[in-house]
């Protein structure tokens, strides 16, 4: 199989890849932030990336490098003297390190991400040591024409001990005009030791009307509900496309019409959630459906405790608020959802049959609803 046509382990489904967009939507105090640290003439060598996935951290990190490896360092200066400093990170359409970038042609710039595994037809669990080793090559190439070069890990959560430590020497001492830019999913996950030698960027949920025009801006079709899609996503723009792409609106609304039968459930609903994890070649819509019911979970403790605004879909407000009435019942709802996390793992790794693990998490909802009733 040819590079292009590679699977990428950095893209999401149905999404282009963070390198093809060129705008980016919601995360403008993180943009401030490092604009601020550029014109000040105080760039760090090496920046984490953080905030829940999907939000536009992979998106920002591209833009960052376009960025870098276009731009001149602030006051620098050639034969018309001191550049102005740039007011934003754009930079012009036509630069010719847009499309040396979306090819990964650009020779000031580096990719470290999990690799492709040939034999097992798949991504490998981790980036591993040998793939951090290839910077000391890239290191030792000559300075670009910005005389920058930049590094991109996505995700730095996924590096195995030994690429953790390979990856700290770079930062312990960073070569001249080296910056490394590394996203993160779960910083905690990353050695302290890490996180220390880096300044965080820090991401956050995208509203409404951003996670429109994100959806928008991927070629999503027109989006009749971007309030709802924002509500149930957490403000994550990749897990709205798998929504979108897979009816999660559709699956949230089963949800909560068979949660409305609680605590007398009704049995052929929860059947029929059931039947939809269990489909042929279904894998993606099951592992949403758990997710979703993640979501429902995490929304009808927060609504125990007055802390649900509005509905993700009509009707949701009012199932919630009956299941969930006050401060006793939230506390259940939430031990619920983290009992039913660690059901939910386990399920999947004795390979239990997907009906069965959706009927076995209603009934333990319908449970909770009858003491909660009580």
């Amino acid at each position: 199989m040819s590079d292009d046509a590679l699977p990428q382990a950095d893209q999401v489904d149905g999404a282009p890849h963070p390198r093809e967009t060129t705008r980016l939507f919601g995360q403008s105090a993180a943009e401030a932030a490092f604009l601020g640290a550029f014109q000040q003439d105080r760039l760090h060598h090496a920046w984490l990336i953080t905030g829940p996935r999907g939000v536009g951290k992979a998106t920002l990190a591209w833009r960052l490098a376009r960025f870098l490896l276009a731009t001149s360092p602030a006051g620098a200066q050639d034969m018309f003297g001191a550049a102005p400093p740039p007011e934003s990170l754009d930079i012009p359409a036509d630069h010719p390190v847009i499309p040396r970038v979306a090819a990964l042609s650009d020779p000031g710039l580096f990719l470290l991400r999990r690799p492709w595994d040939e034999d097992k037809k798949r991504f490998k669990q981790n980036i591993t040591v040998d793939e951090v080793r290839k910077l000391k090559g890239f290191f030792s190439m000559s300075a670009t024409e910005g005389g920058r070069r930049v590094v991109i890990v996505d995700a730095a959560d996924e590096m195995n001990v030994n690429a953790a430590n390979a990856l700290l020497k770079v930062l312990e001492e960073p070569p001249k005009d080296a910056i490394l830019l590394l996203v993160s999913h779960q910083p905690s996950r990353l050695l302290p030791t890490i996180r220390s030698r880096c300044r965080e960027l820090r991401c956050t949920p995208l509203s409404a009307a951003d996670m429109e025009a994100a959806l928008q801006a991927a070629g999503a079709e027109a989006v009749e509900d971007s309030r709802a899609l924002a509500e149930l996503s957490g403000g994550s723009v990749g897990e709205a496309l798998a929504l979108l792409n897979l009816e999660g609106l559709a699956l949230y609304k089963s949800i909560i019409d068979l949660a409305a039968t609680f605590p007398r459930f009704d049995r052929q609903k929860a059947l029929a959630l059931g039947d939809v994890a269990a489909a042929r070649g279904a894998q993606a819509r099951y592992d949403l459906l758990i997710r979703l019911f993640d979501m429902f979970l995490l929304r009808v403790s927060r609504a125990g405790v007055g802390a649900l605004g509005q509905d993700a879909v009509p009707g949701e407000l009012d199932v919630l608020t009956r299941l969930s009435p006050n401060d006793s019942a939230a506390r259940a709802w939430a031990g619920l959802a983290a009992e039913l996390g660690g059901r939910v793992q386990h399920g999947k790794a004795v390979n239990l049959d997907p009906s069965s693990l959706i009927l076995d998490m209603v009934l333990a909802m319908n449970e909770t609803a009858a003491k909660a009733a009580a």
